[in-house]
Formats: C-alpha cells, sequence, structure tokens
C-alpha cells in the first residue's frame, strides 16, 4: 500500500513539473564583475534545489560527527543496563530453579554492573531487589549472617531513598517469613493417651500489677503476610511506649466487643455448642452449620438431640464424604470416628465428652 501511494505522488509531480515547467522560456542572469551568465530557469531551480539538499545532508552530517560520542556513551550504558537486567532475571530463574548459589552469583554480578556505571545508580528499586534475591538466596543457602546483611542494605536504602511501598512490604514479609523460619522446630507430635481429655480445664486467673513481668509467651506459626498483618495489629493498639501485650489485650477486647455487638443468631443449636465446632480438636467458630446426627433422610428428628454444630468444611468434606462418622444424642452423648474407612477401623475414636478411646481393630 505504500508503494502504491508513493508511485502516485511521484505520477503527479511528473505531470505538474511536465504541465508547469515543460513550456517555460525564461532565463535567469547573474552578473558578476562585468560578466553576465544567462541560465535557464528550470536549470536554475534544480540547481537551488540540489544545493539546499546538499546543506541539509551536510548540517545533518556535521551534527552526527559532533554527537557520536555521546550516543557512543549512551549506547554504553544501555548495553550495561541490559547487562544488568539480563543478571537479575537468570538470579531469578535460577532461584525457581532451586540453584541458589548460581542464584546468589548473579545477584550479584548485577550489583556488580550497577556499581560499575554511574548512570544506574538512580535506579534504586532495582538494586532493592538484587539485594532480596541475593538474601533470599543466602536463605536457602542457610548463611543466615550473610542474609542478614543484604537483608539491613536493602531496608536501609528503601528507607534512604523512600523506594515504593511494595518493595518496603516485600522486603517486611521476607523477613518475617525468615524470622519464622529459623525458629527451632517442634518435636512430632504424638497421639493422646487413652481415656484423657481433649479438653482442658477452666482455670482461674489472678490479675497482675503492670510493673510485674508477664510469664507467658503466645506463639503461633502462620503466613509471613498474616504475621505481619497481626502484629500491625497490635501496634496499632498498643500505646508508643507500653508493651506488645498491652496492644494485644486491647486488640481482644475490641474484637470481643464487635462480636458481642453483632445480632445473635436465632438458632439455639449455635448457643448452647458455644459457637464453635463441635468435631473434636477443632475450633472454628466460622461458617457453621446445623447438622443432624442422623440424617433426615434416614427418619432423623429436628430434635435438639438430634442437632450439633459443625464447621462448613467438617460437615461437606468430612461428614457427609464419610470420613467423619458421628451417632448418639447431642449436646455430650456423642461419639466420634475420624479417619473412618470402608472395611478398616477408624484412626481415631472420641467418646462421650471428647475422650480418646482406642479404635476397635478387625
Amino acid at each position: 500500500m505504500r508503494t502504491v501511494i508513493w508511485l502516485v505522488l511521484l505520477f503527479t509531480v511528473a505531470v505538474v513539473a511536465a504541465t508547469g515547467l515543460g513550456r517555460n522560456d525564461a532565463l535567469v542572469s547573474v552578473y558578476w564583475s562585468g560578466w553576465r551568465f544567462d541560465v535557464s530557469l528550470n536549470v536554475f531551480l534544480l540547481v537551488l534545489v540540489a544545493a539546499c539538499v546538499a546543506l541539509v545532508v551536510v548540517f545533518n552530517s556535521v551534527s552526527a560527527l559532533i554527537s557520536l560520542p555521546a550516543r557512543a556513551h549512551q549506547w554504553r550504558v544501555l548495553r550495561r543496563e541490559r547487562a544488568a537486567q539480563a543478571a537479575l532475571r537468570e538470579a531469578l530463574a535460577e532461584s525457581y530453579g532451586g540453584r541458589y548459589s548460581r542464584a546468589h552469583k548473579a545477584a550479584l554480578k548485577a550489583m556488580a554492573i550497577q556499581d560499575d556505571t554511574p548512570e544506574l545508580a538512580r535506579e534504586e528499586e532495582f538494586r532493592v531487589l538484587t539485594h532480596l534475591l541475593a538474601a533470599g538466596s543466602l536463605h536457602r543457602l542457610q548463611d543466615r549472617s550473610r542474609r542478614d546483611e543484604q537483608l539491613r542494605r536493602a531496608l536501609k536504602l528503601i528507607k534512604r531513598t523512600g523506594a515504593s511501598r511494595s518493595a518496603d512490604e516485600g522486603a517486611r514479609l521476607l523477613a518475617a517469613e525468615w524470622a519464622l523460619d529459623d525458629r527451632v522446630p517442634s518435636g512430632p507430635v504424638m497421639p493422646p493417651a487413652l481415656g484423657i481429655r481433649l479438653c482442658t480445664a477452666r482455670r482461674q486467673t489472678c490479675a497482675r500489677p503492670d510493673w510485674e513481668p508477664t510469664d507467658a509467651d503466645v506463639s503461633f506459626r502462620a503466613p509471613a503476610d498474616v504475621v505481619a498483618l497481626f502484629r500491625n495489629a497490635i501496634l496499632a493498639y498498643a500505646a508508643p511506649a507500653g508493651p506488645l501485650w498491652r496492644g494485644l489485650e486491647h486488640l481482644l477486647e475490641h474484637v470481643v466487643a464487635e462480636w458481642d455487638s453483632q445480632p445473635r443468631h436465632r438458632d439455639p443449636v449455635f448457643a448452647r455448642d458455644g459457637w464453635r465446632c463441635t468435631v473434636p480438636a477443632c475450633s472454628s467458630r466460622r461458617n457453621l452449620h446445623d447438622h443432624h446426627v442422623l440424617f433426615r433422610s434416614r427418619g432423623g428428628g429436628n430434635s435438639r438431640a438430634n442437632r450439633i454444630t459443625v464447621c462448613a468444611a467438617h460437615h461437606l468434606h468430612g461428614i457427609h464424604t464419610s470420613v467423619i462418622r458421628a451417632w448418639g444424642e447431642a449436646p455430650d452423648g456423642i461419639t466420634w470416628e475420624l479417619g473412618a474407612r470402608a472395611g478398616r477401623p477408624p484412626l481415631l475414636r472420641f467418646g462421650t465428652g471428647e475422650v480418646y478411646e482406642e479404635p476397635d481393630v478387625a
């Protein structure tokens, strides 16, 4: 299409030139030091156009020649920037591939290229990402000292340059995740002894003065973003110079107040079961279902003795898939079998009052 347009324009110019200049008999007279030169107007116009084109070409050539060093410098900077980006991508690919030593070397290579190029020093987020990639590789290699050094550099750079919020949150979430990984894992949890109750006895607590230090430590494992969110919530309810446990206390008081302010559910079975799932060892308080112990399709009634509270997960994926079985009279006379299997004894059996019982061996 472009070729056709150029041909049409060339044809139009040829027609206009032939029509306007074909019968042009005008002359251009040039006087110089007593001499007179007579030139055809057509030839003069062609020479003038050629001279203008030549001047434009000369000016562009001189400008390109003068700007050649600057363009060569920009090309070298662009080449080094592409090399740094390639090293960063290599570090990311090696990290995903499980080759953490190579990933660490590639991240260091990207940082070295940036250090050798002053024009790339303004790429602060690139620097933060390389530090985090290097720290992540060192974490997998169990080199905690150098990992913490790379993480400190990244956080210091974020604080000094005011990098994006995503980089700041990413660095802090990684720090929280690594802190959890550094903890000594607990040993395997053995099954409960025969006849033991899963529900712990109520203990009476006493008030303590503010100056007395606490003698308990509440710990749990969770994803890094959940840990960061929970810590931010505690800090939001803690005084600027107050202890963190006081912030946790205020947070729990707020949760209880919000819970009490909500309208009560009209189902009395939920209130009787304490608004939690009654499956042994489950403490879920969300997505509760009113379950009939003896199914309505099998002749079960709608009395409260035939109804218990279970969470949606245990109801839909446990009871109605025959992985969990329950029978008896609610609320205290229910017998539970967890891990029910066809033709084989269940994994766990709990009698009245959530007492662990030995499953019958087939």
